[in-house]
């Protein structure tokens, strides 16, 4: 039968993987949302209605311009992603898609709260940002 201070020292240790894990950077999307296609065009319809969206719903965290530099990303840990960094902009739409769906550590799921038409609007206007970090 086990100690109690093996069972305490087990379950401390349980609790710091658990926290180390639940604070990861790596953010890992299944292949299959990988594969899956934007099914809105990219237009600038689309776009502006992607913008408005995140305006209202994502800036907070990752600022106007997607850097990750919103007035409550102080407060976050990990930090939020900057949208127009090489690391977000070499993701596949699909990628970008899962992750605001589904969300991760502070990041909320938006699958409940955005159609999927609006999820990949939002997809649209965050590649839209690589475009003009670079222009700047």
């Amino acid at each position: 039968m086990p100690k109690k201070n093996d069972l305490i020292l087990l379950s401390t240790l349980m609790v710091l993987n658990w926290c180390a894990y639940g604070q990861s950077s790596i953010w890992q999307t299944p292949s299959s949302a990988n594969a899956a296609k934007n099914s809105v065009e990219s237009s600038p319809t689309s776009i502006k209605a992607g913008k408005i969206l995140y305006e209202a719903n994502c800036a907070a965290c990752h600022g106007n311009k997607g850097k990750g530099n919103g007035p409550a990303a102080v407060a976050l840990s990990p930090k939020p992603a900057d949208h127009t960094s090489d690391a977000v902009q070499k993701e596949t739409d699909g990628s970008i898609f899962w992750k605001l769906s589904e969300g991760h550590n502070s990041m909320p799921s938006y699958k409940s709260v955005f159609t999927e038409n609006e999820r990949w609007e939002l997809v649209n206007f965050i590649r839209s940002l690589a475009f003009k970090s670079n222009t700047k």
